[in-house]
């Protein structure tokens, strides 16, 4: 019991230190290498990163319940995009031209109900078929993006809002709203996860969903509440990135679900379900996100990001199926 309880103790924590690890890295090499005239760790650099993790960061908050289901969701990119969409082409639709700035809350809610009703469909098709979310979600995937691509076609869709443009860029004690919108969804996933009923059925159905099933869980309507929460999450993700920038092109979001599920298997969250923490979730977000730009600021191209965090995902995944084998070993014992 002793070594099983030392085994969760290091999955939960070792995230955290992978972070320490790459901070204290990429501060020494960038020093080193001399290509850069600004500290890795310094304060601006470390506030800019919070606020570059958030649209990755929200959504993955959502895949970790999904995820913890023992479900996952390969859609989120594309109904990012179609969410993004909603919100800047509603903004200039002619039922709304006698709102002004009133427009605003009304696309952030039909931006969010896109977002919603994307994910309780696949929620609903994953439930009603019970063909495996992994089959179902890529096929959304791709029939996703071509409605996007059957939008506008190649070209972006645009509407610069100041007034949306001043919030999204506006800071509360020292810390930009996106950066505020990830803690604050942190937070509530968080506390459904770890202190709502919902939040241990996810649990119990994610270890063994047939005694879950036995046990009187609506096993359908509980994982389709989840891919509804990762589809509005994925639309927060979107209203909360586009109001500041104001343009989409259609290829916005793609690989967001390799990011999102990187960043999630990396804090912890087994691939099988069952097992999985927020908090280890947030460590995974902050260390992707530590890496791009840490390898950014030793001068690292895209490509080599891209190959390294394939590599990282990999090496965990083997861990993490050693740690469990281990665990079940002991659990035998």
């Amino acid at each position: 019991m002793r070594k099983s309880s030392l085994i969760k103790s290091l999955k939960g924590g070792a995230i955290w230190g992978f972070v320490v690890l790459e901070l204290a890295f990429f501060s020494v090499a960038g020093e080193f290498l001399s290509l850069s005239d600004k500290a890795f760790m310094d304060y601006e650099n470390m506030m800019l990163l919070l606020k570059q993790s958030a649209p990755i960061g929200i959504i993955a908050m959502g895949m970790t319940i999904v995820m913890v289901n023992g479900n996952i969701d390969l859609s989120v990119g594309a109904t990012f995009a179609i969410s993004a969409i909603v919100l800047l082409d509603s903004l200039t639709w002619p039922i709304f031209a006698g709102l002004g700035d009133w427009v605003i809350p009304v696309s952030w809610l039909l931006a969010l109900a896109a977002g919603t009703v994307l994910g309780a469909l696949n929620g609903v098709i994953v439930w009603k078929t019970g063909v495996d979310a992994f089959i179902v979600t890529l096929g959304s995937m791709l029939g996703f993006r071509g409605i996007v691509f059957m939008f506008n076609g190649e070209n972006p869709t645009s509407h610069l809002n100041w007034t949306l443009v001043d919030f999204a860029e506006a800071e509360f004690l020292g810390l930009a709203t996106a950066t505020w919108f990830l803690l604050g969804v942190t937070l509530a996933i968080w506390f459904l996860m770890a202190r709502t009923v919902h939040g241990r059925n996810a649990y119990a159905i994610g270890d063994n969903r047939e005694a879950a099933v036995n046990a009187g869980i609506r096993v359908g309507p509980h994982m389709t509440i989840n891919f509804a929460i990762i589809g509005f999450l994925a639309a927060l993700s979107a209203v909360v990135f586009y109001s500041e920038s104001g343009s989409v092109n259609p290829n916005d979001g793609q690989l967001y679900e390799l990011w999102v599920i990187t960043a999630v298997v990396l804090g912890g969250t087994k691939i099988t379900g069952g097992a999985g923490s927020v908090i280890g979730t947030f460590g995974g977000v902050i260390a992707i996100q530590l890496l791009r730009k840490g390898l950014g600021h030793i001068g690292a191209d895209t490509s080599t990001v891209n190959f390294v965090i394939g590599l990282i995902l990999i090496a965990v995944l083997i861990l993490d199926r050693q740690l469990n084998i281990k665990g079940k070993q002991e659990l035998r014992v």
